[in-house]
């Protein structure tokens, strides 16, 4: 069975939204004013919870949205951060986030209840139409199979059209996900430097590799998801400034491979050290 038709349902669902909040405007403010390296390293902590899904509006918020599992844009924000999103608002509400996760709800129930009459009718009448029931005496009417066939699909598009009734800022039936954070502040501590023994804990290697034809943050963007994209490939550090791209590996990766998928976006690379 053909699960394509789900994607954008199965997209929205799979996330616990991340809100780096604590007391008031501090750590709003915190946040806000923070460097784009720390925002992912946030991200990437939060990960190890579980899926993750980051909403930005800045150039300094493209890192984060490319490393969390769903990068969801602001439709007023910048081109950059739109760029590097897999989801775009198409308004500036924040409310609009919650909407579109519970529109994907209703829609991922919508095609599993249509997947399933479908199922039901195809099992059960088909054969009846093919003439596999006549030992026990059951047959259809050619016409009656034709009009049986018109009001399955007139049944699973009236089922669709009843979306269009769904409340989007409804809240009530909203429930909690399975992997939310009821407590960040046990998860992140910003700022906080690492002890050396947590230091110690990983050891990764680097690799830095030099590329020509970075112009601007977008292809930053462009370099830094293709590359995190690829097994063994923990982060991408990319500066168009420096011409560099630092890479955190969990193990071996080959630099062929990496050449490749940066020339792939028609970026030159020049060395790997």
């Amino acid at each position: 069975m053909d699960y394509t038709c789900i994607f954008f349902g199965v997209l929205f669902t799979l996330g616990g939204f991340v809100f780096a909040t604590g007391n008031g405007h501090s750590h709003l403010s915190a946040w806000k004013n923070m460097p784009p390296e720390e925002k992912e390293k946030i991200i990437q902590m939060l990960q190890k919870s579980g899926k993750v899904a980051m909403v930005g509006d800045g150039i300094n918020d493209a890192p984060a949205l490319t490393r969390a599992n769903i990068g969801i844009a602001i439709g007023a924000g910048t081109d950059v951060a739109i760029d590097a999103a897999d989801v775009v608002l198409m308004k500036s509400r924040l409310t609009d986030v919650s909407a579109a996760v519970r529109l994907s709800r209703a829609s991922y129930r919508n095609i599993v209840e249509n997947l399933f009459w479908a199922l039901f009718y195809n099992v059960l009448l088909i054969p009846l139409a093919a003439g596999l029931y006549a030992h026990w005496g059951l047959n259809m009417n050619p016409m009656w199979g034709a009009a049986a066939m018109s009001c399955s699909s007139l049944f699973v598009c009236m089922n669709a059209l009843r979306l269009n009734l769904f409340r989007l800022h409804d809240s009530r039936k909203d429930h909690r996900g399975r992997n939310t954070l009821r407590n960040d502040r046990k998860l992140i501590t910003m700022n906080q430097p690492e002890t050396g023994k947590e230091k110690g804990k990983d050891k990764k290697m680097k690799k830095t590799m030099k590329i020509e034809g970075m112009m601007c943050c977008h292809c930053e963007a462009t370099v830094k998801k293709a590359l995190e994209a690829l097994d063994g490939v923990i982060s991408a550090e990319v500066s168009h400034e420096n011409g560099t791209a630092v890479l955190e590996l969990s193990g071996d990766v080959s630099d062929d491979l990496l050449k490749k998928t940066v020339e792939d976006k028609d970026y030159k690379v020049t060395g790997i050290e």
